[in-house]
């Protein structure tokens, strides 16, 4: 695999609009894929992972031997401080959205609850994904960068498809 170069763009003024709990949710629940955060050997630690929005929580599908899973069953309730971020950002114009959430990673035990997820989030990386894990948002911040010189796109919060 070879990886194409990027040239850099010139930088064009952008605008910062914050977005509220409601529309960040929504922003990433029109996305698969993001990046949990999460310490191991108290350094922070990121990995790509796909994930659904399922009734509010962020869920994503985990190993057996992964940290997230590890952590997950180590921590006493209410679980593990995670922070999950997606985002949609255009390489070409650098316009787009990016959501963080923070809030405390559970393995999810109930066999039907696992089953359901089982069959809502297809695992992305060849590997058996036996647990899920549901992060409840604490912390919900969104930002949509729009050009400086006007309004937001309508089509800048429209979900992809």
């Amino acid at each position: 695999m070879q990886l194409r170069p990027t040239k850099p763009h010139p930088a064009a003024l952008r605008r910062r609009v914050e977005l509220d709990g409601t529309e960040s949710l929504r922003l990433l629940g029109s996305v698969s894929l993001g990046r949990i955060v999460l310490t191991q050997d108290a350094l922070p630690t990121i990995r790509p992972v796909n994930h659904i929005v399922d009734r509010g929580d962020i869920i994503i599908r985990t190993h057996d031997g992964a940290a997230l899973t590890q952590r997950t069953r180590e921590a006493n309730s209410p679980g593990v401080v995670v922070a999950y971020e997606a985002d949609d950002i255009d390489p070409r114009t650098h316009l787009g959205w990016s959501v963080v959430v923070t809030g405390y990673a559970q393995l999810i035990s109930d066999p039907l609850e696992l089953d359901r997820y089982r069959s809502m989030l297809l695992p992305w990386v060849e590997e058996r994904m036996e647990h899920a894990v549901r992060i409840p948002p604490d912390l919900v911040t969104g930002m949509l960068l729009v050009p400086a010189d006007g309004a937001a796109p309508a089509d800048q919060l429209a979900p992809p498809g």
